[in-house]
């Protein structure tokens, strides 16, 4: 038996309204910012298509949706005086540790699921410990009566390790006191793409605080774009006016230089500070602690291909609207052009090859002739003749 060919599904890439449905007046009002937002497309696709050997950068754009990481702050005591009671009646165990009054901070994290969500589009979660670049837990405490804590200058750090250590859903410290302390974590996210933030001196001018470098240099280049700043006979120089030229260091600047002073005007960005306070002598709160953190995944090719899934869906909805409203005013009138057009169909499909395009009516007419030439009814009652001579 023949093993069944799997069929290759048609990627559907039309992401373009049909025009008469797009003049529709109903429709028009509602879509307004729809069709705004395609010439906004139309004009920035033309400017990176222009612009794709020069600057490279500038060329990848990188719809995101935002996802939202919950971070989870909680500690838990041990061998404190209101858990043991009397402090005599449980021996200490300087090795262990067993007796001795400690706490434990735990820092947790995971990706919260987009509301109304397919099933089949939901993916693995992501450890915590994946979205951080670095982090950085301070401890306030005196270092004379706590010198456990003092490790790297009273700061713990997780830097990460590319296939050093595998991915987490969290941390914890343990440390011994019973005295109240302030805890401060520093989280440095890891971003995709990577963004950075914008020094005033260039943030002021194009009005952004942090970008990634892709997205400032856009942003530089429509300001350029804006205020007419390219120079109309030598396309590749760029004009400085009076805010850019402090930035450029001069009058004019070739276009490849671009991204070159971006770069001296991108910063690290600030980082995720959580602040959290534990009290060993009190016990720990039930529920932890939570800070919501925005984070950015790139889902491009998702939302191309819903794009193009509801694009086809409002053509076929067009077409049969169209289709039915004609026949809702004239069925007889309709009925008639509709078997007219399905005939013109048929003779060109049929007529095409010898007669070069001429419709099956043409081709029979001039074939015809050739049947009431003075020989042909001679042939036929030869033809005739041999015939039924065979039968007998």
């Amino acid at each position: 038996m023949d093993q069944l060919k799997t069929v290759k599904k048609r990627k559907l890439t039309d992401k373009s309204i049909p025009h008469a449905l797009a003049q529709v007046p109903e429709f028009a009002q509602e879509s307004e910012m729809y069709q705004s937002l395609l010439e906004m497309e139309r004009k920035l696709d033309w400017t990176m298509t222009r612009k794709r050997v020069e600057v490279q950068d500038a060329l990848s754009r990188n719809p995101t949706t935002t996802r939202t990481l919950r971070v989870f702050l909680s500690h838990t005591v041990s061998g404190q005086s209101w858990q043991v009671g009397d402090a005599e009646s449980e021996p200490v165990n300087f090795e262990t540790g067993q007796g001795i009054p400690a706490w434990s901070f735990k820092v947790e994290g995971r990706l919260l699921e987009l509301p109304n969500q397919r099933s089949r589009d939901k993916a693995v979660p992501r450890k915590f410990s994946t979205f951080i670049k670095r982090m950085i837990v301070e401890l306030d405490r005196d270092p004379n009566l706590y010198p456990d804590g003092n490790i790297l200058g009273g700061k713990l750090s997780w830097p990460r390790a590319q296939g050093v250590q595998p991915a987490l859903d969290g941390f914890t410290i343990r440390r011994t006191g019973d005295q109240p302390t302030r805890i401060r974590v520093i989280i440095h996210l890891e971003q995709t793409p990577e963004q950075y933030k914008v020094s005033p001196e260039l943030g002021n001018v194009l009005g952004i605080k942090e970008e990634s470098r892709i997205g400032v240099i856009q942003t530089l280049w429509n300001y350029i774009k804006i205020h007419g700043l390219q120079d109309k006979v030598d396309r590749r120089r760029i004009k400085a006016d009076d805010h850019l030229r402090p930035i450029f260091g001069g009058d004019t600047v070739v276009f490849q230089q671009l991204p070159e002073l971006v770069n001296r005007y991108l910063m690290p960005p600030d980082p995720v500070v959580l602040h959290y306070t534990i009290n060993p002598m009190v016990p720990p709160p039930e529920r932890p602690q939570a800070w919501d953190i925005e984070d950015s995944t790139q889902d491009l090719s998702k939302l191309d291909d819903e794009i193009a899934l509801l694009t086809q869906s409002l053509h076929n909805a067009h077409t049969k609207r169209v289709f039915l409203q004609s026949f809702a005013e004239d069925p007889t009138k309709f009925i008639q052009n509709w078997l007219e057009s399905q005939s013109r169909d048929l003779e060109s499909i049929l007529g095409s090859g010898p007669s070069e395009g001429a419709t099956i009516r043409a081709e029979e007419l001039r074939r015809s002739d050739f049947f009431r030439l003075p020989w042909v009814e001679e042939a036929v009652a030869i033809q005739e003749g041999m015939r039924l001579s065979s039968k007998q």
